[in-house]
């Protein structure tokens, strides 16, 4: 059971509870429970019945080896008797932990902890030049992958009355952000796109006749194994050959195809895994390339099988080379 009548912790009691284990910086589940006010059993409770949100790279178990390891570095002596090994949490873990613990005392401790990672993480970037080099490379690694990896939570949190300000306190007064409504909500564009993306596990059509390199930066974390075909007349040919190049260069896993529309389709869709039992199909008010710019909304079908027609025909079109979609 929750209790709200703990205290907020500072900064340096917090940050003594975060430790590097399998190369990431992580919080123990006892410690986190005590921070937020929760019974260890309790706060894995909510995990286990919110086990969707937690990937393995979200938390994971200690083995044997890892925990004695660090019992014997940092004296941790709150442990005692038969217990299960503990559970760590990354930093994408205790996001997700945000979504899953209620009550006042868990949103003025989720703050604190976000808070402190960016701390950490400006810390590292302002002394790169003094960590040592095996520091430094663990530090820079994490960073990259939680910046990478954010956009897939991060979503959930700007729906969520008692954790908008938190996202604001990430938000740069002076960069204007771009939003859209995605299924009832006002979310960020990119943030939309991404999450809708990530759904995929084999396949991601793209219906846009209108699009540029920006729809192709949308689709740079997609994840490897997933072929992505984009089906579009490039009207006013906002994307350039010499771009599609580039991106093909800098994102090499990236598996991504043009195809022609041959002019039939004007509004725009998202099929994800067609034709397999994770089909999903999203229409989209407005181009990607244009997300967030003017009022424009996505929406998941319901009825996909009213769609399925669409990319039949679509894949039996005439193909088109490169050079007749693309100009340089």
């Amino acid at each position: 059971m929750e209790n709200n009548s703990l205290s907020i912790y500072d900064d340096d009691y917090l940050r003594s509870k975060i430790y590097i284990i399998r190369g990431v910086q992580v919080m123990l589940d006892f410690d986190l429970a005590e921070i937020y006010g929760y019974s260890t059993m309790r706060l894995n409770e909510q995990v286990k019945n919110n086990i969707e949100r937690f990937d393995d790279d979200f938390r994971f178990q200690l083995n044997d080896y890892e925990f004695k390891n660090l019992i014997s570095k940092f004296s941790i002596s709150r442990w005692g008797g038969t217990r299960k090994l503990p559970y760590a949490f990354t930093e994408l873990g205790i996001y997700s932990l945000m979504m899953v613990l209620k009550g006042d005392l868990a949103v003025q401790q989720s703050k604190k902890l976000i808070r402190l990672f960016k701390k950490l993480k400006d810390f590292a970037i302002r002394t790169k030049y003094i960590l040592p080099n095996d520091e430094l490379h663990v530090l820079a690694i994490q960073t990259q992958n939680n910046t990478n990896d954010i956009l897939h939570i991060k979503e959930q949190m700007v729906t969520r009355d008692e954790l908008s300000l938190v996202i604001k306190d990430f938000t740069d007064p002076n960069i204007k952000k771009d939003y859209l409504f995605y299924n009832g909500q006002t979310v960020e564009a990119d943030i939309a796109y991404s999450e809708i993306y990530s759904y995929a596990k084999e396949t991601i059509h793209i219906v846009d006749n209108y699009i540029s390199l920006k729809t192709l930066v949308l689709l740079k974390a997609v994840k490897p194994n997933v072929k992505v075909t984009i089906f579009s007349d490039n009207i006013n040919h906002g994307l350039h050959q010499t771009e599609f190049d580039d991106f093909k260069k800098e994102y090499p896993s990236a598996n991504i195809t043009l195809e022609p529309t041959g002019g039939i389709y004007h509004d725009r869709y998202i099929f994800i895994d067609s034709g397999t039992k994770n089909e999903m199909v999203f229409h989209c008010g407005g181009s990607s390339k244009d997300g967030g710019k003017r009022v424009t909304s996505i929406t998941k079908v319901e009825d996909v099988m009213l769609y399925q027609n669409i990319i039949n025909r679509l894949q039996n079109n005439p193909k088109s080379s490169l050079r007749n979609l693309l100009n340089y």
